[in-house]
């Protein structure tokens, strides 16, 4: 069984609440029920913060273990977190970065991502779909 960890960024704990027009009004414990209904053989970890050390730590704990696969949502760290960037890339772990909204659609700062330049890919403006299309792609790696 694939162990994945699904990460969440800042101001994602307020998905469904927050600019419902940019990121919908999907929760993210709707993202979670979606994912295990749809990939029973996937072990998941669900985790959320709104600190980047919190999120490196994390990050880090999941390099330690038996972790497979990363699905992030960075959120607004993706455009300024180098300690991400970093965490990432030494992780050593598939990661796939996923964005909800556009976000080369969207104010000039967020079309560079520091953390997308070290993952596996990048899935944006597909919504909540991009969780899943992310794991989809994680499960399917040998």
């Amino acid at each position: 069984m694939k162990r994945i960890a699904i990460l969440n960024g800042p101001n994602l704990d307020r998905l469904g609440k927050r600019d419902p027009e940019i990121y919908g009004t999907s929760t993210l414990d709707d993202v979670a029920s979606g994912l295990k209904a749809q990939f029973p053989n996937v072990e998941f970890e669900f985790f959320q913060s709104n600190h980047e050390g919190v999120l490196v730590d994390k990050i880090s704990e999941l390099a330690e273990g038996n972790c497979q696969g990363i699905v992030f949502n960075p959120g607004a760290y993706s455009h300024t977190s180098i300690a991400l960037r970093d965490v990432i890339s030494d992780s050593k772990i598939s990661t796939i970065e996923v964005h909800i909204s556009n976000i080369h659609a969207r104010e000039r700062f967020r079309h560079h991502s520091h953390t997308g330049a070290v993952s596996q890919g990048v899935i944006a403006g597909l919504g909540i779909k991009g969780y899943e299309l992310a794991v989809k792609t994680l499960v399917d790696q040998e």
